[in-house]
């Protein structure tokens, strides 16, 4: 074997794969994903998929990309990458911005004729001038040569070129010393039933790996540093997968059958899909005609005494909201899942945004509290859908998980907890001795006013619920406004007691700053990085960062008054900012704000934090 030469030592690396649509960009790029958490990296992706469904081939709309971030300290896919795959030359152009000053573009050179300059509206015949790229530049042969792997394979040419991705993965494989068994084990499984294509990508891979080698002396390579993991069986985990098996957990943990009815919608559906394959659990999934349909299913469930959740994006969230009202006044346990996405109407289907909350918090007619909770990170969706469920089951309430289509689609590496790491979830049944007393549906725990759940079949707990107001005492239909303002109340202060039993706000940073950087769900780690930078770099402030929204933690608003300065960090035009300076009379709450359908970069947080702390 040759020596490797220019090699760089790094503590992460970014690598982003960029080409066609149909380049197959995303697999390459979870395969590479997976064999470096499997070696012990933390890992961190960002799917940028297309709009379009199947946009012109070669084209500037069609371009899909794939970046991710391996390493050790890795809490986002990173600004810009290190290293950047273009399988054309539209690919190129697209991403080029993305790629670091001395970093590496490799190139699919056949790709690069002068129709597929065009296409990509290329003005001259040297797109890499054209372009003024500041990096090495390695034109590889990628199509001819993986050509020349199948020559003998006997697949017809279109099956060929399907494998394109699979050399490049080989080369990224080489680049990063990744190991080659490691991306053959999940070739393998890819494509179990097809054994001709697994062998066609096996001996393709081996090619770009080959060829890697064959230009040692040309082109710089990484080893990347790794962290002591703790104990434990890791995969890397995308976070609607992730949510998913935390309601799985939540399922176990309360004793209660799972039942989700949804209505396919981007960026949400992975959920059904991870969830029709569960029956083995006694999970059951259901593709409803419609969203209303899929909500009012899940009612129907979770009166029948299931964990009831339906899943959605925000135009779903929108449709649901009559129904998530008739839960909200039946006081039904209703796990409501919103992977967010650019808005309004169809908007950007396949873009991330944190634009529902305010349709979250207070999107249905009446007085109709929901709890509302967001997960961080793909791997906190597990958490999040767990805590989801947990408040609902307990306190008998809807309850809103926002995620969005950064954390949806993006993995990170997730250790598999242990049974013992979540607790079991106790729902208020109504006891033997309740019922013998004359038990009525809306007798509540006077502490935490949840009403006792009846399952029915249970033998004397007969009853009716419905969207009609009820009498606070017999259960009856009631229009008397005492009994209804009563109920609006209680229906209300049952939400904001649910703040005693969730984890109090913790504050990361500088304990010392005067300044307090605030967001809330899929931003976290674009905005913990750049608040270990700046404080690393002398500038001291502190993180904030809620997953509790409505409720707020019990110790939340104490922490904003104390800072000089809180700034709130959000995709959307300032919706938490609104709803905490709500709460926060007098506080002058600071807002930076995206709405470009892309996640922030930490360069762009810290920059506009910088320039706010400097104006004050």
């Amino acid at each position: 074997m040759l020596e490797k030469t220019n090699v760089k030592v790094l503590d992460k690396v970014v690598v982003r794969f960029s080409g066609d649509s149909g380049d197959g960009m995303q697999l390459a790029g979870n395969i590479f994903t997976n064999v470096s958490a499997g070696v012990g990296n933390q890992v961190s992706t960002f799917p940028d998929y297309p709009a379009e469904i199947r946009a012109p081939q070669g084209s500037l709309s069609g371009v899909s990309g794939f970046q991710v971030s391996v390493g050790t300290g890795v809490y986002t896919p990173g600004d810009l990458c290190d290293v950047l795959i273009a399988m054309n030359p539209a690919a190129l152009k697209q991403n080029v911005k993305f790629l670091k000053p001395g970093g590496v573009a490799i190139v699919d050179i056949d790709s690069f004729k002068e129709a597929d300059l065009r296409k990509a509206l290329f003005v001259t015949d040297d797109p890499f001038t054209e372009l003024n790229i500041k990096a090495q530049v390695v034109q590889v042969p990628v199509t001819s040569m993986t050509k020349a792997a199948l020559a003998d394979s006997g697949l017809d040419n279109k099956s060929v070129l399907k494998c394109r991705n699979i050399f490049a993965l080989g080369l990224v494989c080489w680049l990063f010393d990744r190991p080659l068994e490691a991306a053959l084990h999940h070739l393998k499984t890819k494509f179990a039933r097809k054994p001709a294509v697994y062998e066609a990508n096996a001996k393709v891979i081996n090619a770009g790996y080959d060829y890697g080698h064959n230009i040692h002396a040309t082109v710089s390579t990484y080893r990347i540093e790794s962290d002591a993991p703790v104990k434990g069986v890791y995969t890397d985990i995308n976070g609607n997968t992730a949510t998913a098996w935390g309601l799985i957990m939540a399922s176990q943990k309360s004793g209660r059958p799972l039942f989700l009815g949804s209505y396919p919608i981007t960026p949400a559906t992975d959920i059904l899909h991870e969830l029709a394959k569960r029956k083995d659990l006694g999970v059951k999934a259901i593709q409803m005609e419609d969203e209303i349909a899929g909500v009012c299913s899940a009612i129907g469930a979770s009166f029948a005494g299931n964990l009831a959740v339906t899943s959605t994006s925000g135009p779903g969230l929108a449709l649901k909201s009559e129904g998530i009202g008739l839960a909200v006044m039946a006081e039904l346990p209703l796990v409501v899942i919103d992977v967010q996405r650019g808005g309004p109407s169809t908007g950007l289907p396949t873009k991330t945004e944190q634009t529902d909350l305010l349709q979250a918090l207070y999107g249905r007619n009446g007085e109709s509290p929901v709890a509302v909770v967001a997960a961080a990170t793909p791997t906190d969706c597990f958490t999040m859908a767990f805590e989801a469920a947990r408040i609902a089951l307990e306190h008998m309430t809807p309850v809103v998980l926002l995620t969005d289509a950064f954390i949806g689609n993006g993995s990170s590496a997730w250790r598999i907890p242990e049974d013992d790491e979540f607790p079991a979830i106790n729902p208020p049944y109504v006891s033997a001795e309740q019922l013998a007393a004359g038990w009525r549906p809306y007798d509540r725990n006077e502490t935490t006013k949840v009403r006792y759940w009846a399952i029915p079949g249970t033998e004397g707990a007969m009853h009716r619920l419905g969207g009609l107001e009820k009498d606070c005492v017999t259960g009856a239909i009631s229009t008397d406004p005492v009994n209804h303002e009563k109920m609006v109340n209680i229906r209300r202060e049952k939400v904001a007691r649910i703040a005693d039993n969730i984890p109090a706000q913790e504050v990361l940073g500088n304990p010392d700053a005067d300044t307090l950087l605030v967001g809330w769900g899929g931003t976290f780690g674009h905005l913990n990085t750049a608040t270990e930078e700046l404080n690393a770099e002398g500038t001291p402030v502190a993180l904030a960062h809620f997953r509790y929204i409505n409720p707020l933690p019990t110790n939340a608003l104490d922490i904003l008054r104390k800072y000089k300065r809180v700034v709130v960090a959000e995709l959307n035009t300032g919706m938490f900012a609104d709803y905490l300076q709500s709460k926060l009379p007098g506080v002058n709450v600071l807002r930076i704000n995206k709405i470009q359908g892309q996640p922030f970069t930490v360069t762009e947080v810290k920059e506009e934090l910088t320039r706010l702390i400097q104006q004050a």
